[in-house]
């Protein structure tokens, strides 16, 4: 009877293994991806694609016409972001949902153009903006303001991330906010304020300063950079320009985020002299060209006694002789934070500055006529103004017509100074 024994035992002992895993609670199912953003964002050529930052270890798919579209990693996660995907927009897409959110499509013609700039909220150092006060820093109500009018485009002119330095001990006007080129530091400077506004419409996002290699260039690169993101160089210090066709009018970006305000930096210069040549190769007939970047060539700030400075030596001397400009109908940058019409004596389009979109505001003189700028372009102001105050612009385009009229809002959403741009000039009511 020993070997029945032998057998026995055993048995019972794989019979209460079964039992007991089939009492044992069944294994959690992985966790669904969260969205921690979405938007739509337009790149070379007008390419539109989807991104999202994804709080989850794969992607999520979104919903185009209905159907499910599938969404491939941009950038995997690491240590201090969360995974990015994206995917392609399909020509045909008449709907675009990210977790049951509507995601506005681009427009084939934009009629209104929503521009703004400088929008983050600047820790650095002593210089220490509240950004728990929404007047100090307005830029989540401007942000939601700007998303009520309904644009067809967006287009951002740089500087999305201030937050360098730890808020200092006892601020209470910054106190818990994070700091660093990290996705906590994004998420409080942009994405979390800025999410109705990327709901909203298409985006062109152009890089600022801020977003250079030794601050939040890695950061920008990957989340927002209009092309392919290469992990193995996370950072580069200069983009090559690119056209995207927006309709009636191009608009061309171009990467200025390196190019030193006041001196010549003799590295860039070459940079910007292959810049300013490939800008007359993306203008199309009939199709106005307006160039897009974040440091302003020619605009000013307030000077020694009061006199209005400026101007970006490394840019100007890229410049030459100024005829890359002639392709050019309109220039847009930020860098400033203020607003600013200008229009110039020599041959040259003329300039929007609107970097007033959160960042603590500059200075600026009212009427910006005599203007000094650095080097020796020969470029003077012919009339000019700046406006004060946190805001943004819209641009709507003039029925039957070239003419676009362009109305600033103060950051609570209501419309203050009008103004004009048609016939290669900029115009403006005196502001209130």
């Amino acid at each position: 009877m020993q070997p029945e024994l032998l057998h026995t035992k055993p048995m019972k002992r794989y019979i209460f293994l079964a039992v007991a895993a089939l009492l044992a609670p069944a294994a959690a199912p992985a966790a669904e991806p969260s969205i921690a953003a979405g938007w739509v964002q337009l790149g070379p050529g007008g390419a539109a694609e989807i991104r999202e930052i994804v709080n989850g270890r794969f992607c999520p798919e979104a919903t185009v016409n209905g159907a499910p579209l599938s969404m491939t990693p941009r950038a995997a996660a690491s240590a201090d972001f969360q995974l990015v995907c994206s995917a392609p927009l399909p020509a045909n897409a008449k709907s675009l949902a990210i977790e049951g959110h509507g995601l506005a499509l681009p427009v084939a013609d934009p009629q209104r153009i929503l521009v703004l700039g400088d929008t983050g909220c600047r820790i650095k150092g002593t210089a220490v903006q509240a950004c728990n006060d929404p007047k100090a820093w307005p830029f989540a109500g401007l942000a939601a303001a700007a998303a009520a009018l309904k644009p067809d485009l967006v287009v951002h002119l740089g500087d999305y991330l201030y937050r360098e330095s730890p808020c200092p001990a006892g601020n209470a006007g910054c106190a818990g906010s994070p700091y660093g080129d990290s996705e906590a530091s994004w998420d409080a400077d942009f994405f979390t304020p800025a999410a109705p506004l990327l709901a909203a419409a298409p985006w062109i996002v152009i890089r600022g300063n801020h977003e250079d290699c030794s601050r939040a260039g890695p950061g920008f690169l990957r989340l927002l950079g209009p092309v392919a993101y290469d992990p193995a160089a996370p950072c580069t210090d200069h983009l090559e320009p690119y056209a995207v066709p927006a309709g009636s009018q191009t608009i061309a970006v171009m990467d200025s985020a390196s190019a030193p305000d006041t001196s010549v930096d003799p590295r860039a210069l070459p940079l910007y002299q292959q810049d300013f040549a490939a800008l007359q190769a993306m203008a199309t007939p009939g199709h106005p060209l307006w160039l897009a970047t974040h440091r302003p060539i020619w605009a000013a700030i307030t000077g020694p006694l009061g006199i209005p400075i400026g101007g970006n030596a490394t840019m100007i001397a890229a410049a030459g002789d100024l005829s890359a400009f002639s392709a050019i109908s309109l220039m847009l940058a930020g860098h400033i934070h203020t607003f600013e019409a200008i229009n110039y004596d020599a041959k040259l389009p003329p300039q929007i500055v609107a970097g007033h979109g959160g960042d603590n505001l500059d200075v600026t003189p009212l009427n910006l006529h005599g203007t000094v700028f650095q080097g020796h372009s020969g470029v003077a102001v012919k009339d000019g103004l700046s406006v004060r105050g946190f805001g943004f612009l819209m641009m709507t385009r003039e029925a039957g017509g070239d003419g676009w009229s362009i109305q600033l809002y103060d950051s609570d959403g209501a419309p203050t100074t009008q103004c004009a741009f048609e016939g290669g000039r900029v115009f403006c009511l005196k502001p209130r």
